[in-house]
């Protein structure tokens, strides 16, 4: 089990950290976020979350499910070390690997702690807790709609506006940029970083709001597939996430680290990391109407809605069964771009 903490690498040599790293006792991450491994008991205390904050993490619509794993855990069973930066391809074990099958069970296990989780470090949990309160209250006052598309600079400036929200601390912002900047694939996402800029924007022109469903889809390719979509399938099929921007990404990231109880790990098995979701450049999500939560659980493929949506033959699912980057199954989210 690891902690994630600010401490630095500096004067570490490239050969001496990969002597430390090889053997599990530091990892680097990019910025100021280090792993280090640590004993701990498996349910880490979050002595700094309050019933409240508890029950808003708790409530708050979890969608993209992605599943465990990290590229340390790949890398140890591959011939050689893999360098995942700047590639969209995913890391594939071979079939021969002992491994493969541990790493399918963890997938199939994404809401389960494991021993090389990633965890945040205790210090660091009152701003996590504070971070989220913020960006919590921003959403209150946009309306969740419009929070789908704040950008970052656009949260700042909300929060130095109105009292409701409050502006963000030098410490929140920071923690922020920190997050978003960090190699995620440290702590267990593979996928590829799609958004590089914290503070993306998506231009009013660029953008379609879908009536109806409280969610934005990007104009164009996505919006022409959900178009279709719904003259195939009937009015049965729904929009049920569109555009997510980096700042919704990293409000349901941060309560789903919440809820993991500061594991990042198990946390990013459950929502991609800020700038790693594909929503922010594209692509969406399905539902059956009348159908609720359950849209984003495995019980949408057992549904009428999603079979006729595979036997279109056009469609493509970004996370299918089996998939290498170490996503759980999701089958209700369409890949666009």
């Amino acid at each position: 089990m690891k902690r994630l903490g600010r401490a630095g690498l500096e004067g570490v040599e490239r050969r001496d950290f990969l002597k430390v790293f090889s053997i599990g006792t530091v990892a680097a991450m990019s910025g100021q976020l280090v792993h280090r491994s640590v004993s701990l008991p498996e349910n880490v205390p979050f002595e700094d979350m309050d019933a409240s904050i508890r029950e808003i993490a708790n409530s708050i619509e979890l969608m993209s499910t992605p599943a465990p794993n990290s590229a340390d855990y790949l890398n140890a069973f591959l011939p050689n070390p893999v360098d995942f930066e700047g590639t969209d391809r995913p890391i594939l074990a071979t079939t021969s690997s002992p491994d493969l099958g541990q790493y399918i069970a963890k997938m199939t296990h994404y809401e389960k702690s494991h021993g090389e989780d990633t965890y945040l470090d205790r210090d660091r949990y009152p701003i996590l807790i504070s971070s989220f309160k913020r960006i919590d209250r921003v959403q209150n006052l946009v309306g969740h709609g419009n929070f789908n598309v704040v950008s970052f600079d656009e949260m700042l400036a909300h929060g130095r506006r109105y009292s409701s929200v409050g502006e963000f601390t030098q410490a929140e912002k920071t923690f922020l940029e920190e997050l978003f900047t960090a190699n995620a694939q440290r702590y267990g996402f593979l996928g590829k970083k799609v958004i590089n800029e914290l503070s993306a924007a998506i231009p009013e022109k660029d953008r379609k709001k879908v009536g109806r469903t409280g969610h934005f889809l990007y104009r164009g390719e996505s919006e022409r597939l959900y178009k279709k979509l719904q003259q195939d399938l009937g009015n049965n099929i729904v929009l049920t996430s569109g555009i997510r921007g980096v700042v919704k990404q990293t409000h349901l990231f941060l309560a789903k680290t919440i809820q993991s109880k500061g594991n990042l790990s198990k946390a990013s098995r459950s929502l991609a990391p800020p700038g790693h979701s594909y929503h922010g450049v594209g692509d969406f999500d399905v539902g059956k109407i009348g159908f609720g939560r359950k849209n984003f659980t495995q019980a949408f493929a057992e549904t009428d809605e999603f079979r006729k949506l595979v036997d279109l033959g056009y469609v493509d699912i970004r996370y299918p069964q089996d998939n290498m980057f170490g996503v759980r199954y999701e089958p209700w989210h369409i890949k666009v771009v």
